[in-house]
This record gives C-alpha cells, structure tokens and sequence, in this order.
C-alpha cells in the first residue's frame, strides 16, 4: 500500500519557564497509507490531540519530520502550509463549529466559497456531500434545529466538500452518545472504502477501535502500542 502521511522522529515541547520544560511528543514514528481509517488513541494528557495539529500542519515539531504525500511539509511557510490545507486536507472537530444563522447547506456552501470555487459548482456539490452522509430532507435546517449527530454529519460534508486527500478528526465522537457515534464511524468507513478517502482522527473510545484500520496508543507522549485490524473485505 502507498504511504500518504508519515511522522519521523516527531517531538513537541513546550517552554513553560526558565527552568520547566513540557515535552508533549517523544520521537514519534508513524506511517499512514493512503484509503486507511487510522486511530490515534490515548487519555487526555497523552499528545494525540497535539500530534494531530502536527500532521495536519496546524503545529510544527520542535523537531523531526513530517512527510505528506511524499513532500516534506514541516519546513513549508505559513502561507505554504495554508495553501496545503485548503487544497489537500480537511479537518473536523469534537466542537463542530457550525455557523449558527447559516442552514446545513449553506455552513457547507460557505466552506467552498472560502476556497474560491465558482458558485455552480458550491451549489451541485454542497447539496451532493449533505446527500451523501444522509441528510438530504434536512439540509435547509440551522444547526440548532438539528441533533448533536446531524451537526457532526454536516460538519463531516462541510469536510469531504473540497476533495480532499486526507481528513483529520479530533475527538469526532467524543460528544456524541455511544450508538451515534458508532454510526459517525461507520460513515467515515464508508467514506474511506467508496469515496478513497484517508482518515486519521483521534479518540479515547475503546468502543471505536474495532471500526478502524490502524490504532496507534500514545502515553505521556510516547507511541506504547500500534494495533493493525483485519481488514473485512
């Protein structure tokens, strides 16, 4: 299988003060490929959610090296690393962060207008992405109007709307209850097995793993296990 996204030798500290340093990522190693749903799993305090802003260039590393689609990404300018994720990488989030006044269609429409698509093809393509994670008798409702499952399924069309290589998710499911995050997984595996999408997102839901490809365990900073599930095709 072909490799999409890989960390090599990954740490993150943060300066607290003169004398306190954090080291929040250890010599990280990891390898994504391409078409996979991969699990970055750990409690809160583990690095996961610190590790996913570095491969999805939202951070950089105090050192080490991020390798995305076979280009090297951590030395790339903050414009660069704009332009990367507008065109290359989408991102969702525990917290939606839906726009309020703004119907399920329009929050994904507004997305693509961001990016500088032309208005034909927002239109066909929003309504195409509510469509294909099922909601398209309730496209023209307000966030509020929705439930926490619906909201997290716009935020997932507002994500695939701009074709992206990879999405990454932080704690999608983490305020959901049980059975609708079960089935937010289940629609990411089918995005990833019909739509060719690659998937890394993080949880600490043991109720999760069995849905993905790849589980890597983080503690303290350090990657303490790597899990590779059979695939069922």
């Amino acid at each position: 299988m072909e490799t999409i996204l890989k960390a090599v030798n990954i740490t993150r500290s943060f300066k607290i003060n003169d004398k306190t340093t954090v080291h929040a990522l250890k010599d990280i190693n990891i390898e994504v490929e391409r078409n996979k749903l991969v699990v970055l799993r750990g409690r809160s305090g583990s690095g996961k959610t610190t590790l996913i802003n570095i491969l999805g260039a939202l951070d950089r590393p105090t050192s080490g090296e991020v390798i995305f689609d076979g280009n090297a990404i951590t030395g790339l300018s903050d414009t660069g690393m704009d332009k990367l994720r507008r065109k290359d990488m989408s991102f969702v989030f525990q917290s939606v962060a839906l726009i309020p006044t703004m119907t399920a269609y329009e929050n994904v429409e507004f997305a693509m207008r961001l990016t500088g698509a032309p208005y034909s093809e927002r239109v066909k393509r929003a309504k195409e992405c509510l469509i294909r994670v099922g909601l398209e008798k309730r496209m023209h409702h307000r966030p509020g109007e929705l439930s926490g499952g619906e909201q997290q399924r716009v935020a997932i069309a507002r994500a695939i709307s701009n074709k992206p290589k990879l999405i990454f998710a932080d704690e999608p499911t983490a305020a959901l209850d049980t059975p609708t995050g079960l089935a937010v997984m289940n629609l990411f595996k089918e995005l990833v097995r019909s739509d060719g999408l690659t998937i890394v997102m993080t949880t600490h839901d043991t109720a999760m793993m069995e849905l993905c490809d790849v589980v890597y365990t983080l503690e303290d900073g350090v990657i303490t296990d790597v899990k590779v599930n059979e695939d069922e095709g």
